[in-house]
């Protein structure tokens, strides 16, 4: 998938970055990942991000990257499939062209490791990685890697493979200048935890789509309040806020991290067989889970007989 036809997906509806399934012994599970890509695959998301952010980029070694992207292109039938890719410049270029090998239709650059940066420094990392591959490129804007519209539109000049802009600083002032600035060159994604309490405000602000986590284990739910947001139905959606995201809010900030662990409970009470987060994850209590359990039941997945 050239870089113009992946840009096209993103902005085509709702997103979503499935968690990476562990087996007890903490390795890859290829058998179960693929059968939570295929049924996700079933719903309207016309792009599914692996070893993303959700699915433990942070935890995973640069050789389990790609092997991830293979599995989920394996089973994901028609939805395209960005790999995560990150850390330091050399590492983020090798990840990037190992998971354009293994059949990514791109990658989304996560921030890089630990230390902060400058613009220039921003600037050159971005464009390194842009110029490893031939497929499409999405910055994610937040924490130590914050580029500012500036930065961002001589990226867009020396780089046409970068066709997205993901933010999860918050800062709807300074999107609205990307997004005013920069107009459709990029498409624009929302990338808050949770991003459906965000995205009444992040679609003011010229994002027509978001990443959403609780996709994982609830997606006719999150499909239905993606839609009813792009329809303007605010009510539903004020209605779906109150009896599903914030109570599941309230869980996810009991604990650190609690952001990719409660996805991942949730997955596992939706019968799949997803595992432990890794370290320095934690998972959710017994109680916590109890909690989730309940907030899922009345939108179970069927079982087979």
């Amino acid at each position: 998938m050239n870089p113009q036809q992946i840009k096209q997906r993103l902005g085509a509806g709702l997103l979503s970055f499935p968690v990476t399934h562990f087996d007890a012994s903490g390795a890859f599970a290829e058998e179960s990942y693929q059968q939570h890509i295929e049924w996700l695959s079933g719903f309207d998301a016309p792009v599914l991000f692996a070893a993303g952010g959700t699915g433990e980029f942070f935890s995973l070694t640069p050789a389990e990257v790609p092997q991830i992207v293979r599995a989920a292109k394996e089973a994901a039938g028609g939805t395209a499939i960005v790999s995560g890719c990150g850390y330091g410049t050399e590492l983020a270029v090798d990840i990037a062209r190992q998971a354009e090998k293994a059949g990514a239709d791109g990658v989304l650059l996560l921030p890089h490791y630990l230390i902060d940066a400058p613009q220039a420094g921003l600037h050159a990392h971005v464009r390194r990685v842009c110029q490893s591959v031939g497929i499409g490129v999405m910055v994610y804007n937040r924490d130590n890697c914050v580029l500012q519209p500036d930065t961002l539109a001589r990226l867009c000049d020396e780089c046409p493979n970068l066709i997205g802009f993901k933010d999860g600083t918050g800062d709807i002032g300074l999107v609205r200048q990307v997004t005013a600035k920069m107009g459709d060159r990029l498409t624009y994604l929302g990338g808050m935890p949770t991003a459906e309490l965000f995205a009444e405000a992040y679609l003011g602000a010229g994002f027509t789509t978001y990443s959403s986590a609780v996709f994982n284990f609830v997606p006719d739910l999150a499909v239905d309040f993606y839609r009813a947001l792009r329809a303007g139905d605010r009510a539903f959606c004020e209605a779906l806020l109150n009896d599903f995201f914030y109570p599941f809010m309230a869980i996810r900030n009991r604990g650190k991290g609690y952001a990719v662990s409660a996805v991942k409970a949730g997955v596992r009470l939706q019968g799949f067989a997803a595992g432990s987060v890794r370290s320095p994850l934690t998972d959710l209590t017994a109680q916590e889970e109890a909690m989730l359990d309940a907030l899922i039941a009345p939108r179970r997945r069927p079982r087979a007989a």
